[in-house]
């Protein structure tokens, strides 16, 4: 069983890769890779759910500033709709790995399914609060999609973006009958598929 915070594995340049947004309404799906340096160590690396925002922030600036390579990468809601959201994520991941401009030895991936890919890699079920590497990955992905749908807050005011980053909170889906759908939205995500048939009636 793999112990928590690995930083290195088995002697092998190792990245760490995950996805942030599966399960939102709205907006991308973000992955990111990291490999981190092990001479050059980062505190406080923890699952980005489990941190406060200003903790998040914090590490962000210090993952990109000590880490040998990193990259943050995405599919597009239409991309999402097309393929489906984890055909989609794993794109978001592949994208990710691909664009480290180190490239890795031996890929840790959270979760339990890995892209169809060349990497030798491993699927790490709570990865993201288990592999430093995958810890930091999440971070940066979660802080750039949380970023993002800040912004998109002042885009498309009156849905509560800011606060609940497109997640299907009661918020967001009183403010999707009453405002309806936007550009960003998932069509293919059943509450948003569900107030388009309902708008083609009227």
């Amino acid at each position: 069983m793999l112990e928590p915070f690995i930083c290195s594995y088995q002697g092998v340049l190792l990245a760490g890769c995950d996805e942030v947004g599966r399960g939102p309404l709205a907006g991308d799906v973000v992955a990111a890779a990291v490999i981190l340096d092990p001479e050059n160590p980062i505190l406080g690396l923890d699952d980005s759910k489990k941190l406060t925002e200003k903790k998040r922030e914090l590490l962000f600036d210090e993952i990109k500033l000590k880490a040998k390579s990193w990259c943050v990468a995405r599919a597009s809601v239409a991309e999402i709709d097309k393929i489906n959201i984890l055909q989609a994520s794993l794109l978001a991941m592949t994208r990710a790995v691909q664009g480290l401009h180190i490239q890795p030895e031996h890929v840790l991936v959270d979760g339990n399914k890995l892209p169809r890919w060349s990497y030798v890699a491993e699927a790490v079920v709570k990865g993201d609060s288990r592999v430093a590497a995958i810890s930091a990955a999440s971070i940066l992905a979660k802080v750039v999609r949380d970023r993002e749908m800040v912004e998109f807050d002042k885009q498309y005011p009156g849905y509560g973006l800011a606060d609940h980053k497109g997640y299907p909170t009661q918020a967001h889906m009183d403010a999707l009958e009453k405002l309806g759908v936007t550009p960003i939205h998932r069509t293919s995500f059943a509450p948003v598929r569900a107030k388009i048939e309902q708008m083609k009636l009227f």
